[in-house]
């Protein structure tokens, strides 16, 4: 089939960026290898049977494809293996000198067994909502799926930091992937240049592979170099109990407490002050704070709001409205990271804590304030359409990895750097620590339970293979139950991940000093995942491994049940 409309300029555009052209050619059907054991084989590293580029989603380009060359008019998109590579993959490329896109849509047809079984991934953080699910061919599951047939376990996604915002969708017929090249709402104007939207990897389990370590194996593969801290996270944070109406002397006395609970030796616990800080009443002096800190032996941390902007910040730097509903006044104005001057402010607001002597930095909120959507919002959709960032020829994806990595350079290379509310997919290999789920709770556990424990168990394949997984603080306080809590500490801190605990000094009595004081000697040693994830939402069943491997059954849903409403 021959290329439509292929400029000579588009080609010598092509080669500069570094594509191989191949002579045209017919279209050849594309092999489709069958799993003998169950009917199907995810084998997404072809060239897709069908290509569309689109320009809003009422225009299409449909593609025609050459070898690993697609094409329509001035549009070229490249779909090529790299044998050479660590593990088998696709990657796609992009040129579209005059016609500004949108999305693209790649289909594999594939007949896909009725038994299947597909687990998702989120945008950010989850929201109670990841389980293995049938067939829910609609259904957008951002950046990677899973499905397990019987024995055979199959993982389809791409390499974290891609440049794009990409989805997958699966039905008995075959798979889809939407790569969302928007700016901001709208069309990207990528010019001259080339852009790599993403590349695709694969993984098929071994035979008897549990899926839980299959999920892990394939997360190795969609990163190659994740950045991890050299110990256990853990320590506490206010949050959960004082909800911003903290002091410093309250950070001090937790200060107390946490290093009186910590062990004696090993990696030093952390101290993270949380929004509330800076109230300069109740928080005088932080040079001060953090040293007081560093003085109990412990590492300060302070939480961060980096997208907020002040009422005197220039219109100018800042982002259009545009991005929230009509009528809804959003929660605060916001920089834009695509201006220098304004992303220079941004950073100040990392630079300031770290030379204050903090050496951990929560930041948060970034990825609702620059694309208005939370991520339980977001669907096929990452940000509503009609609204631009002012520089437009950057897709949101690579807006995002470049605001991340300048926050990477303005923290140095020895702070700790967790992200919450930010895109994982996007932010592994540059962030120590990622928040899993929406948040915990010091007020119901019925919250705790639907989201933590959720994301926990679906997101914990993504644990020192993306980054460290923080399932967010445990709280004991007044207003829960302790035989609740203490399930919930004892699982983060067998799972080994971050364990930040919010301690309220009126619900703190020998009987919770000493289980944190546990929890603290097992969370640097101990590794767990859920057994029963494939049939619960809250699994009660897990598997840890510290030095023997051992089972044992929570129960989250004590002798009433759950609650049915929204908390």
């Amino acid at each position: 089939m021959p290329r439509q409309n292929m400029t000579r300029r588009a080609f010598v555009g092509l080669a500069a960026g570094g594509l191989v052209i191949s002579p045209a050619s017919a279209v050849v059907p594309n092999p489709r290898r069958r799993d003998s054991a169950t009917g199907y084989d995810l084998d997404v590293l072809r060239s897709p049977d069908l290509l569309t580029a689109y320009s809003g989603l009422k225009i299409p380009y449909p593609l025609a494809r050459s070898e690993d060359l697609w094409v329509n008019r001035d549009i070229c998109l490249q779909t090529k293996g790299s044998p050479e590579a660590k593990v088998e993959e696709l990657s796609i490329h992009l040129f579209s000198p005059r016609i500004n896109l949108t999305h693209l849509h790649l289909r594999w047809n594939v007949k896909i067994a009725s038994s299947i079984r597909i687990l998702g991934d989120a945008w950010e953080r989850s929201y109670g909502d990841l389980e293995w699910r049938g067939f829910a061919p609609e259904r957008a599951m951002p950046w990677y799926f899973l499905t397990v047939d019987g024995d055979s376990v199959h993982g389809c996604g791409v390499r974290t930091g891609a440049g794009a915002l990409c989805f997958w969708q699966v039905d008995p017929d075959g798979v889809s992937l939407w790569a969302d090249l928007r700016n901001g709402g709208s069309h990207v104007e990528l010019g001259s240049r080339r852009l790599h939207v993403a590349t695709v990897v694969t993984h098929k389990g071994e035979p008897g592979e549990a899926p839980f370590e299959c999920s892990r194996h394939f997360c190795r593969k969609m990163c190659l170099e994740p950045t991890l801290p050299d110990g256990p996270l853990y320590g506490g944070n206010d949050w959960n109990y004082a909800y911003g109406k903290n002091t410093a002397d309250g950070i001090r006395r937790g200060a107390d407490l946490i290093a009186l609970l910590a062990p004696r030796s090993g990696y030093k616990p952390i101290m993270v002050i949380d929004d509330g800080w800076q109230d300069e009443r109740r928080f005088p002096n932080m040079v001060r704070l953090a040293s007081d800190i560093r003085d109990r032996g412990l590492r300060p941390g302070l939480w961060v709001r980096p997208t907020r902007a002040t009422r005197e910040t220039k219109s100018s730097l800042l982002l259009s409205r545009a991005r929230f509903p009509q009528g809804c006044t959003p929660p605060a104005l916001s920089y834009d990271p695509t201006i220098p001057e304004a992303l220079e402010a941004m950073m100040e607001s990392v630079r300031q804590p770290v030379s204050w002597g903090y050496d951990f930095v929560k930041h948060d909120y970034s990825t609702y304030e620059l694309l208005g959507r939370w991520g339980s919002e977001m669907g096929p959709s990452p940000t509503r359409e009609g609204w631009s960032f002012a520089d437009r020829t950057r897709t949101n994806a690579e807006i995002l990895v470049s605001f991340y990595q300048a926050l990477r350079r303005a923290a140095g290379k020895n702070t700790l750097i967790l992200g919450c509310n930010t895109m994982g997919h996007l932010s592994a290999g540059i962030f120590e620590s990622q928040r899993s789920g929406d948040d915990a709770s010091g007020k119901t556990w019925e919250r705790t339970r639907r989201m933590a424990i959720n994301s926990l168990a679906f997101r914990s394949p993504q644990h020192r293979t993306f980054f460290h997984l923080d399932p967010d603080c445990v709280a004991v306080t007044t207003r829960t139950i302790w035989s609740e809590s203490r399930q919930w500490l004892d699982l983060v801190s067998r799972c080994g991940t971050s364990l930040f605990v919010s301690l309220e000094p009126e619900a703190i009595g020998p009987e919770q000093k000493a289980a944190v004081k546990d929890a603290f000697q097992i969370v640097a040693s101990s590794t767990g995942f859920a057994e029963d994830w494939l049939n619960d939402k809250s699994p009660q069943r897990w598997r840890f491994q510290s030095h023997e491997e051992s089972i044992k059954n929570y129960r989250w849903f004590g002798n009433s049940g759950t609650s049915p409403f929204d908390v």
